[in-house]
């Protein structure tokens, strides 16, 4: 293919992600789903390497790209089948992000796979939300390792009765994730078709030389050497606090290598997290100061490597529970890359954004169960341009808020507040964004849960610039801790107040 068909190519199969993506918000049931986008669909070709994903959310997608590969040559795949799973340890993140794959086949030739994640708020945890202030990977729902959801076309009911527990929402959801995998199924289908088995391999295979070019001839305007940074989580709910996080970054021209020896090992808490949560960080961080036009496909990532000491924080191994890791441990992987590459590229990164996505989730068993699950935003930070942005999602997560008229048509909620936390972003040349402050009053007695970060270690400044303001949760005004289960009445209201981003550079 010649530049101009190739960027034509490249257009195509992102199309059919974003495709796949509209069927299946339009399709879904849960608040989650359809409201907060909390869902990533992406294609990847005969290996199992990333070739286009839609711009979804972070974590799911760099995990999906570090162990897709792994994960479909454990397979035996046929045409008409789809695999679920969401087992972190074989290529999920958390229990409640579960995943469908589906193989494209052109007769009887394996031509690629379609995918989606997509966040349940129920996979049969401890707590409702299924984000438990857990202590064993069992505690955090139903582990699914890869199984055939649809065998050769049929739909395997019992199944899917087990993984949605007959629940209505539920059971809408896995339905939609079906359907977005079948229509990105068949637009891969007729796109092999038009160009042909050879042509479309041969698009495949020159994407990925495009990327590769890209990435290296941006990693050669990087200045070589060894750049390390640390950084420590608050606490694990466990007991242990300022938990360690290091990261030695080596760039030279055979790449990029991202070391995180020095960091702690897995804890008692849910902050770990596999491998592939702690690639989705580093890959996002690179992938942010590649050109717009890059493809997002495995020959941008081949430059980039892993090391982590098996049983770290980072690279837990089973039975680690894991729920917080890819929510609250991911985003602080980002700060902790960011303040390594700040010291080569000090005009070209910004300061810490808010390092949490203020986890909260809630429901009731009884008559009229429910369950709900939100992240709520906060601050960026500043950088040589400009001041950080206020009140949004950032980094790992791509999600929007839950807007209240769907909050409180579908849940026993009412939202007090929703508001702009004036002066939480640092001071600085370019302040830090504000954190914003999300009231919830409970017009029923419920179960909460809250996974929080920053609420201990302030999200840092850069070049003089001061730290945001630090997190703050509160029960009927009373303060209390960044994770916490605990049991609510009507009337009673939890204010989280999120953190502001760093400031960057210092006022004349």
């Amino acid at each position: 293919m010649n530049a101009i068909e190739l960027a034509i190519f490249a257009n195509r199969i992102n199309n059919v992600c974003e495709e796949m993506g509209a069927v299946l918000r339009r399709a879904a049931f849960s608040p989650n789903i359809k409201d907060r986008l909390d869902y990533s669909c992406a294609l990847f070709d005969q290996q199992g390497r990333i070739i286009a994903q839609a711009a979804h959310i972070p974590v799911h997608l760099g995990s999906m790209a570090f162990a897709m590969r792994d994960l479909v040559e454990a397979v035996q795949w046929q045409a008409g089948d789809m695999v679920v799973v969401n087992d972190p340890y074989l290529g999920g993140t958390h229990l409640p992000d579960v995943t469908l794959i589906a193989p494209v086949f052109s007769g009887s030739q394996l031509q690629g796979f379609v995918a989606n994640r997509a966040h349940h708020v129920n996979i049969g945890a401890t707590s409702p939300g299924s984000m438990p202030i857990s202590s064993r990977l069992e505690d955090e729902g139903i582990v699914i390792a890869p199984s055939l959801l649809v065998r050769k076309g049929t739909l395997d009911q019992r199944l899917l009765s087990q993984l949605s527990d007959d629940r209505p929402v539920a059971r809408g959801d896995f339905l939609a994730q079906l359907s977005a995998n079948g229509v990105g199924a068949q637009r891969f289908e007729q796109l092999v078709s038009e160009l042909s088995e050879v042509g479309f391999n041969d698009a495949v295979a020159g994407l990925h030389n495009y990327g590769n070019r890209l990435a290296q001839a941006e990693l050669a305007k990087l200045p070589s050497g060894q750049y390390q940074f640390s950084d420590c989580m608050d606490d694990d709910g466990q007991g242990n606090t300022d938990v360690a996080l290091q990261v030695c970054l080596t760039i030279s021209e055979q790449g990029i290598l991202a070391d995180f020896t020095g960091t702690a090992d897995q804890v008692a808490g849910n902050i770990n997290c596999p491998l592939s949560v702690a690639a989705a960080a580093v890959f996002y961080c690179f992938r942010c100061l590649l050109p717009s036009y890059t493809p997002a496909c495995a020959g941008v990532f081949d430059v980039i490597k892993l090391a982590a000491p098996e049983g770290c924080l980072v690279n837990a191994q089973r039975p680690a529970a894991v729920a917080a890791g890819n929510v609250e441990t991911s985003m602080r992987l980002v700060d902790l890359v960011l303040g390594a590459l700040a010291q080569a590229l000090p005009e070209a990164i910004p300061a810490a954004a808010q390092g949490t996505m203020n986890n909260i989730a809630m429901g009731a068993d009884g008559d009229q169960p429910w369950d709900y699950y939100e992240t709520i935003a906060g601050g960026t930070g500043g950088h040589a341009q400009a001041a950080g942005l206020h009140c949004v999602q950032s980094h790992m997560t791509n999600t929007l808020n839950t807007p209240i008229e769907s909050l409180e048509s579908h849940f026993p909620l009412r939202i007090r507040r929703y508001q702009q936390r004036l002066g939480s972003g640092g001071q600085g040349l370019h302040p830090g964004g504000d954190g914003l402050i999300r009231e919830f009053e409970f017009l029923a007695p419920a179960q909460v849960t809250l996974l929080t970060e920053r609420r201990r270690h302030q999200p840092w400044g850069l070049a003089g610039g001061g730290p945001g303001r630090y997190g703050e949760n509160s029960l009927n005004g009373e303060p209390i801790g960044a994770k916490q289960q605990l049991s609510v009445q009507a009337g009673d209201r939890i204010v989280v107040a999120t953190p502001g981003g760093g400031g960057w550079g210092t006022r004349e």
